[in-house]
């Protein structure tokens, strides 16, 4: 049976429900930020998911990357790069961060993992990142 890491469930804020993935918001206003968990129990590796299930996990991952840019352009900080990243050394569930960055953010021109504090979104702002993260995923 397909489960959340409960590590998803602290940092993150639930959006929506994909074909293949369950997609949250991640709660750090310094970036718009998704990340796609594959509602598939078990997974740890890209290379576990069936072919068409890759192929459905881009098309997300290609959605997922609209919807951050649609969330920095709605809290006036568009996205100038979208970093799409497949890690899991801390939280080994299968995971796909779809991060959207720019020249002036907290952690540029590195990762942001491990960079600074995370700044929760204040609640004006998490409602709106969360509607327009909604929309734009459909």
């Amino acid at each position: 049976m397909f489960r959340i890491d409960p590590a998803f469930e602290a940092t993150s804020e639930p959006l929506a429900e994909l074909e293949l993935c369950q997609a949250r918001l991640q709660d750090d206003a310094r970036f718009p930020w998704i990340v796609l968990i594959p509602r598939r129990p078990g997974l740890r590796e890209l290379e576990e998911l069936s072919a068409e299930d890759r192929v459905r996990l881009m098309d997300e991952v290609l959605a997922a990357g609209r919807a951050v840019r649609a969330i920095g352009h709605e809290l006036a900080r568009p996205v100038e790069k979208l970093n799409v990243g497949a890690l899991g050394n801390v939280t080994p569930q299968l995971h796909v961060h779809v991060v959207g960055r720019r020249a002036d953010d907290a952690a540029w021109p590195g990762p942001v993992w491990g960079v600074g504090e995370a700044r929760r979104y204040r609640p004006a702002e998490l409602a709106t990142a969360l509607v327009t993260a909604r929309d734009a995923l459909g």
